[in-house]
């Protein structure tokens, strides 16, 4: 690797800087060697009967001298440290006993530095072979950022004490299906590969190739000169090999109350400074799995110990394709008779207000507002006096499901203050109320931006302004017809706009979606997403092909 972390190139600047400013004695000082340089090690739990220690490779080391400034640390194992204070815990972690030359230099004023060494011979148990099966696949393989997997990106508090439960997966923020991907301050995220090889000693190493580009996290762009105001990508070379050493995991995690989470107890240490694509300042990570196709791994935070943040690979590129795992069509509507909405598959929802949400318009069941003709339904916003008429149907009492795959195929209104809607309600409204009855908001469009269509989850502690939501680009919504999907099953709901994933929740036993929901269809005007409507708007029409529930 060729990148040093910054404060090593803070003596880097400073030896830079005495080497042009020699003479000037008066702003520099006198340049002064350290003397008496003298460096001891004690390994840890050497005795009569462990001579080269209790085989966790811990030894300690302490270096000494006159005028020193701080220490640079060689290790003899292919990584290096400075130490300010002088002594320092270092983990030897090739697996047997071995002996480490560690060079120790001191450095002074000016940067001018001593050296010496000492020889270190220590005893190292811990090994996981299958962790470097599956990482290199017994000898080379590369990963790539599992991009359409959710929480690919995710942060979480760094252990019970912060957030009380939650801390052993990214409870706080999970990216959702290529969030980063789409938007070019952090595509280059997209497109890294990490590579590891088992060498023929046993050895693992890495190699991060990301194509010159990295993405940073904001509070450690210091190196690059970004301002960390966001998230970002850099130019910046991560060159080179670096060795990976593993050792037990030092996170405790007997006490995670999960009873699926099984942490695999191993962790990485990158020499060089070395990185798993997303930049974050640290060298260390957690496995907290891996097999012969995913990588899940966890880092905390340098700036922050109260963060844990988390990664997830895998062995082929990132593919949008989605394949549902419902085919057998168990419902639909293919609105192919003309005249009114059929009455054995749909009822209404009459009335002002909309159930809230500043909505402007009346719901009616009148031709007016909803009809079918030349193969689709036609639901019609319509100004009418001093307000709007418009409909909303439903499947409420006449098609209710648990799990499945909807599809409705529909061209959205264009007007501005037309706010449309693709949904799904819990079947027990009535009597559980909202937001314990949970919603599935498949497609909606704000009334000020047609350029996009999103989704949304609400349950309990996630509803209205704190709802589960993503939005997509959708450049066509008002012109073309495009296929709104949710993919619902017991463990995952997922949205999609013709076939790729935009939004991924993971569904457990406690949320609200795990019994009887039914479809909603309707077009509000104004209200929290639907804003201020056109003066001069007359009406305007989301057309549905079809609806269709798969399982």
């Amino acid at each position: 690797m060729k990148n040093l972390k910054y404060y090593i190139g803070i003596f880097v600047s400073l030896m830079t800087f005495a080497t042009s400013c020699q003479d000037d004695d008066a702003s520099l000082g006198a340049i002064i060697a350290p003397t008496n340089l003298s460096v001891s090690a004690e390994v840890v739990g050497q005795d009569a009967d462990n001579p080269d220690g209790d085989g966790t490779g811990f030894v300690d080391i302490s270096a000494k001298a006159n005028n020193f400034i701080s220490y640079k640390f060689d290790f003899g194992d292919g990584t290096s440290e400075v130490v300010p204070s002088g002594t320092t815990r270092h983990r030897f972690t090739k697996v047997g006993v071995n002996t480490y030359t560690v060079i120790v230099n001191a450095i002074g004023t000016g940067g001018v530095s001593s050296s010496t060494s000492i020889e270190v011979t220590v005893r190292s148990d811990f090994d996981d072979p299958e962790a470097k099966q599956f990482l290199t696949g017994g000898s080379s393989r590369t990963w790539y950022l599992a991009a359409s997997e959710p929480a690919h990106l995710g942060l979480g508090p760094a252990n019970a004490t912060i957030d009380g439960e939650g801390y052993w997966y990214p409870k706080w923020y999970a990216a959702q299906p290529f969030e980063k991907c789409a938007e070019e301050i952090s595509a280059c995220f997209c497109d890294d590969e990490l590579t590891f090889t088992l060498e023929a000693n046993g050895q693992l190493t890495y190699e991060l190739n990301n194509n010159g580009s990295t993405f940073f996290n904001g509070g450690n762009q210091a190196i690059v000169g970004g301002d960390g105001s966001e998230d970002a990508c850099f130019d910046f070379d991560t060159s080179g090999t670096s060795l990976v050493s593993l050792a037990p995991s030092s996170n405790d995690w007997s006490t995670v109350p999960d009873p699926d989470f099984t942490a695999r107890g191993t962790a990485m240490s990158f020499s060089d400074d070395a990185f798993m694509s997303y930049y974050l300042g640290t060298s260390d990570y957690e496995i907290i799995s891996v097999s012969d196709t995913e990588l899940y791994v966890r880092t905390l935070d340098i700036n922050d110990s109260a963060i844990a943040w988390y990664l997830k690979f895998q062995t082929s590129p990132a593919e949008d394709a989605f394949e549902s795992v419902f085919n057998t069509l168990v419902w639909s509507d293919e609105f192919d008779t003309d005249g009114a909405p059929d009455a054995t598959k749909w009822t209404y929802d009459l009335g002002a207000g909309g159930w809230g949400n500043q909505e402007l318009q009346t719901y009616t069941d009148t031709r007016e507002n909803s009809y079918i003709s030349d193969g689709t339904l036609k639901i019609v916003a319509k100004a009418n006096g001093n307000g709007y008429t418009s409909s909303r149907l439903k499947s409420e009492n006449l098609e209710e499901f648990t799990y499945g795959r909807v599809e409705v195929r529909a061209k959205l209104p264009g007007s501005e203050g037309t706010w449309p809607a693709i949904w799904m309600l819990g079947a027990n409204f009535d009597t559980a109320g909202w937001p314990a009855c949970g919603e599935i908001d498949i497609m909606e469009q704000t009334g000020w931006d047609k350029a996009k269509t999103s989704g949304a989850l609400h349950l309990p502690g996630n509803s209205a302004g704190e709802a589960v939501t993503n939005s997509t680009a959708n450049l066509t919504a008002t012109s073309e017809f495009h296929n709104y999907t949710v993919e619902w099953t017991a463990n995952v709901i997922k949205l999609l706009v013709d076939d790729t994933v935009f939004l991924s929740f993971p569904n457990t036993a406690d949320t609200p979606f795990n019994k009887d929901f039914f479809m909603i269809l309707n077009v509000a005007m104004g209200g929290t997403l639907g804003g201020s409507v056109d003066p001069n708007f007359v009406e305007d029409i989301m057309e549905v092909e079809y609806v269709r529930v798969y399982q």
